[in-house]
């Protein structure tokens, strides 16, 4: 059994201080979230912008371990910031292909055959954008400026930027990847969304505990009742099996350098847990937080609805249950219960 390393605690607390410091002083956002550059700034000057690129590179040198810590720190304080897409994704990209990643704001995205990709995390924002298309019988990678491509804007339940964007692939030159690559980035997408989602889920718990606790209603504390505890309870596990499930697929792709053979099966299973958590325990939040809940003015809806974007973005729940369905099929009776236990 492979024996986990410890994040060191202070590089957690600074993170943690970083948001909680932003958000006394900036309000959330209404509308469209905007990519922060004073906070970006702040970021790179702390190495957390390229947290886990290589140092030759101007990278910090960590792991996916730092970056999990560092996702839960932004989600928890409502910090929106695509540090996941800059580095996680687009950076790694461009390190996967031996291209440059020189200081710019990143996302990235995957063309269909005729050069468009819906939904793309903050591309009218970014400053260059990793670019991904198929190029007859193989992949193509090519760092291109946000501002050579055609882009039409929106967003996500949560107001972040989910924007079109546009090709002309005739006019890119890029560098080859192996298939693997971009299979090996649809999976870390979707375990970054599953961290995300629990970090989410366990602010939402947080706040509950605390409303439940503080509030009063005919003469005692609404965490007094057992209709309201029970409701808490099921909250409170769901999201801890969403963690559980995450951080046992977070496990299997650093042990396995993300080659596992069951690493797909265990980001499902993360994605599936995480997804379904999410409906439980915000239904259940607005039900415990009552009218209050529901205001602009409380901070419930800067974690509810992020849970609920995130949870569809790199494969809907849907699409990850029936993925689990699928293995447990071709398993058969026999294989089960390893297929389970890994």
């Amino acid at each position: 059994m492979t024996t986990r390393p410890t994040v060191d605690p202070d590089l957690v607390a600074m993170m943690s201080a970083v948001f909680a410091e932003y958000r006394r002083t900036h309000a959330p956002t209404t509308g469209i979230a905007l990519w922060d550059t004073g906070l970006w700034t702040r970021l790179e000057e702390l190495g957390l912008v390229r947290l886990t690129g290589d140092e030759q590179a101007g990278g910090s040198g960590a792991g996916w371990f730092e970056a999990a810590e560092l996702i839960r720190a932004a989600v928890w304080h409502g910090v929106h910031i695509p540090l996941a897409e800059h580095d996680l994704l687009a950076g790694w990209l461009l390190e996967s292909a031996g291209l440059d990643a020189g200081p710019a704001r990143r996302t990235f995205c995957v063309l269909d055959e005729f050069g468009v990709v819906r939904a793309v995390p903050w591309a009218s924002q970014a400053e260059k954008i990793v670019t991904v298309w198929r190029d007859r019988d193989r992949f193509v990678v090519a760092d291109v400026d946000a501002s050579a491509l055609g882009m039409s804007s929106g967003a996500n339940l949560a107001g972040e930027p989910r924007d079109t964007v546009t090709a002309e692939v005739s006019s890119l030159s890029g560098i080859p990847v192996a298939d693997t690559v971009i299979d090996q980035m649809m999976l870390r997408g979707a375990l970054i969304r599953a961290l995300q989602v629990c970090a989410a889920l366990d602010r939402i718990v947080e706040l509950s505990v605390t409303h439940t606790t503080d509030r009063t209603q005919f003469g005692r504390p609404l965490a007094k009742f057992q209709s309201v505890q029970n409701l808490v309870a099921d909250m409170a596990a769901e999201a801890a099996l969403a963690r559980a499930a995450t951080h046992g697929a977070l496990a299997e792709a650093v042990d396995t350098d993300w080659s596992g053979s069951g690493l797909e099966f265990r980001v499902a299973v993360a994605r599936s847990c995480a997804g379904h958590a999410a409906s439980v325990v915000v239904r259940n939040a607005h039900q415990v937080h009552g009218a209050i809940g529901t205001t602009m003015e409380h901070r419930l809806h800067e974690f509810t609805k992020p849970a609920l974007a995130w949870r569809s973005e790199f494969g809907s729940v849907h699409h990850w249950d029936q993925l689990i369905t699928t293995a447990a099929i071709a398993a058969g009776r026999d294989g089960l219960w390893p297929l389970i236990t890994g």
